[in-house]
């Protein structure tokens, strides 16, 4: 692979002044343009120690506007950061639409690090590999303008790059140890550009040997990748999607049977049985929870649920039983501005616990599915790739060790109008009823497909759906901690 990189490039420093100021003009200009589009641009810089990447940032940061760039230099993990899952820390740092993300360092730094010391083996560093690939496609889909810029040196201008920033204090022992590894790197290297090298995310490999050269090259690749994205940039408006009973196989009303038909609804308790059942069930998660934090056992819970479904109360039973410093409570409405200019995850991503505590949704990243798919606020493309998206970031979080509860509350469409009715004679429970909850009602059946296609996508063996009886709430918060307390029993 880099034996493919064209070596003795050079640019002398009279050619590098003469061209860099209309460079540095286009620059500036192509970055005032990007404001206010629908896409961030994402630059990854990696390359061979002493290859001049921390020269390179510097001087992006210095061509560009610095209001709408940020960098970060992602080294040794923080405490925070190792509590969580290790894509954690990039969803936390990817800029904005219409901004630009600098990323010293990223996600290929600890597979390929790993890879080399012998820490995993060559199908784990190819399932990594994967899930980059995978990563970048997504944030590609999502509109994003990707470059990654890989520096080279060979062995030789390696060692030669090194001693002269030895003589200037600005090594360390890492680099000469990395360096001994030279080969190993190079072998490591190749093989993740060959795996996540693609038409959506490709590689750009720079030779770093002259300082003009590498600078230059890379100030023009970003210049013409902007241009060329602002000129084929989408126009604003795009069509609606096609509601769930349009995208169904079959007319709405003839959709058949789903998962929701096969929950049984008459399932009920007593108010005795209720009361000695949510003692001992609250009793019994008081003390898991307690265990988890101290195992270091973190855990998240999202509820879903048709409207009226009783997902409020249901979480008040769940919070009575646990200490309030071990819990948060994350309501999901409409996305902010701010959550508006990221990928639909990212809020999420956000919100996750550190180790040992308990973060609970109160509506989830399933609106992606659900809300955004029925009301067409999301194309058919963009929710039908989302399944796998949220398959592969709830992957991420059992892979760190976090337990995932996933509730829907069912309940029949006269249980539904009869809370609805209530709702609007009794005065204290009037905010709860909205013209939107009597909009959503009539696209029952929409929801209804939306739902069961979500369960049959996302309901994994790391994270399974839970179908809750909801007509009767006791039944239901009694069967909501009872599935808490199994998940959490297994996993400690």
């Amino acid at each position: 692979m880099f034996e493919a990189v064209e070596v003795g490039h050079t640019l002398s420093r009279e050619k590098y002044n003469a061209a860099l100021p209309k460079l540095r003009s286009d620059l500036l200009n192509a970055h005032f343009a990007l404001r206010g589009q629908k896409f961030p641009v994402i630059i990854v810089i990696s390359g061979a120690d002493g290859a001049g990447k921390g020269e390179l940032v510097h001087r992006l940061n210095e061509w560009l506007d610095p209001r709408g760039v940020e960098t970060h230099a992602f080294w040794e993990s923080s405490d925070e950061e190792r509590e969580r899952p290790q894509y954690w820390r990039f969803w936390r740092a990817m800029p904005g639409r219409g901004r630009i993300g600098i990323f010293f360092g990223s996600w290929y730094t600890d597979p390929v690090i790993q890879r080399v010391y012998g820490k995993t083996k060559g199908s784990q560093f190819d399932t990594a590999l994967d899930r980059i690939a995978a990563f970048e496609t997504m944030l590609v889909n999502d509109g994003a303008l990707l470059l990654k810029f890989r520096l080279h040196l060979s062995k030789k201008e390696q060692k030669n790059a090194l001693k002269r920033l030895e003589k200037e204090g600005h090594t360390t022992p890492t680099d000469w140890r990395h360096f001994k590894l030279y080969d190993k790197f190079t072998k490591a290297t190749e093989r993740a550009i060959r795996r996540t090298d693609s038409g959506l995310a490709p590689w750009n490999l720079i030779e770093a040997t002259d300082r003009h050269y590498r600078e230059f090259t890379v100030g023009k690749i970003l210049l013409e990748a902007i241009q060329r994205r602002l000129r084929d940039a989408p126009a604003a408006t795009s069509a609606p999607a096609k509601s769930a009973a349009e995208l169904a196989s079959k007319p709405a009303d003839k959709a058949g049977e789903t998962v929701l038909d096969r929950v049984d609804l008459t399932q009920e308790l007593t108010d005795a049985e209720y009361r000695d059942s949510l003692a001992e069930q609250q009793a019994k998660l008081a003390r898991l929870v307690w265990a988890a934090h101290n195992k270091q056992r973190s855990m998240v819970m999202l509820f879903e649920g048709w409207d009226a479904a009783g997902k409020g109360s249901a979480i008040r039973r769940v919070t009575q039983a646990m200490d309030p410093r071990l819990y948060r409570i994350v309501g999901i409405a409409a996305p902010t501005d701010e959550e508006r200019a990221q990928h639909y995850l990212w809020r999420f991503w956000r919100q996750l616990p550190r180790a040992g505590f308990v973060t609970i949704f109160d509506r989830s990243w399933y609106g992606r599915v659900l809300v955004e798919r029925v009301e067409g606020f999301a194309s058919e493309a963009a929710w039908s790739r989302s399944y796998q998206e949220i398959n592969e970031f709830e992957e991420q979080l059992t892979e760190r060790g976090i337990v995932i509860n996933k509730f829907w509350l069912h309940i029949s469409p006269e249980e539904q109008l009869r809370r609805f009715k209530e709702r609007k004679t009794i005065t204290y429970k009037q905010y709860k009823i909205t013209d939107e909850d009597w909009r959503n009602r009539k696209k029952w059946n929409d929801y209804r497909i939306a739902v069961n296609d979500m369960v049959a996508r996302c309901s994994t063996e790391y994270a399974p759906w839970t179908l809750v009886a909801g007509n009767d709430k006791k039944f239901a918060r009694v069967q909501i901690l009872k599935t808490i307390i199994k998940r959490l029993e297994a996993a400690l």
